[in-house]
């Protein structure tokens, strides 16, 4: 009976072995470009997703605008989030990427340390009595386009760019950064920054949502691109993305999810 019991023992700790030692030999790792509003986010579905399956996941931030120049230029990601769904649309379109899904709808919101735009934002834009806005690029990131069209609903964009009042951030994490530090009074910047739990103001200032119909929605676009040596493991980390997990991580962050 003793015998039999360590057969099975060493049995089982070898097939253990060799399970183990296949997954490891089967481990990839792919590569990733993000849109930097969605850092926080993409951050923890990378974590969950690499120990739930073994495999690694390299994350590349910047704004959409310039990870699609990198990409047309040759850079050797494997996928593709974007802060929209125009520029996936453009990879599609050309053969560097199969089709696009939408994994995230972003939410634009007016912060400020301390002027209270939960209060009276309508009469703190048009009164304009602060130094300087922070908006991100309109051409290179889809929140910064977001915050011109509230503005240009008001009259104001024009205004504010003459009279010198629009601090222009790179990303929408530079806009953030903007009005975190004091360089700008106030800005639009993404729901999903003031909900990440390590925020620096989180449960800080003051957030004024503008009205969902003042702005294109934000639906943000991911796409498998075609020139990965990994495309089953890249199907496998969109997968998780659109999983019932990888959902709650992302609603967490203050998206919504189609």
């Amino acid at each position: 009976m003793l015998k039999k019991t360590l057969k099975t023992s060493l049995a089982a700790a070898l097939l253990g072995g060799s399970l183990l030692a296949t997954a490891t030999a089967q481990a990839a790792t792919i590569t990733v470009a993000v849109a930097a509003n969605f850092t926080k986010a993409a951050e923890e579905i990378g974590a969950a997703w690499e120990e739930a399956t073994g495999h690694d996941v390299r994350l590349s931030f910047g704004p959409s605008g310039k990870l699609l120049a990198q990409i047309q230029n040759g850079a050797p990601f494997d996928a593709y989030f974007s802060a929209d769904t125009k520029r996936p649309q453009i990879l599609v379109d050309s053969g560097e990427a199969r089709d696009f899904f939408v994994y995230a709808r972003g939410q634009l919101a007016l912060f400020s340390l301390n002027l209270p735009v939960d209060e009276r934002a309508e009469e703190i834009l048009a009164e304009a009595d602060f130094r300087h806005m922070a908006s991100a690029n309109p051409k290179a990131a889809p929140y910064g386009l977001a915050a011109k069209q509230v503005l240009e609903k008001r009259d104001l964009y024009q205004r504010y760019r003459e009279d010198g009042k629009i601090a222009t951030g790179e990303s929408i994490t530079q806009t953030f950064q903007f009005v975190t530090t004091g360089n700008a009074q106030l800005g639009f910047v993404a729901l999903s920054q003031l909900r990440d739990p390590e925020s620096p103001v989180k449960d800080k200032g003051h957030v004024w949502m503008p009205p969902a119909e003042d702005y294109d929605p934000i639906e943000q676009g991911a796409a498998a691109l075609t020139r990965s040596e990994h495309p089953e493991v890249v199907d496998e980390f969109l997968a998780f993305v659109r999983s019932d997990r990888g959902a709650a991580i992302i609603e967490k962050y203050g998206y919504n999810t189609p």
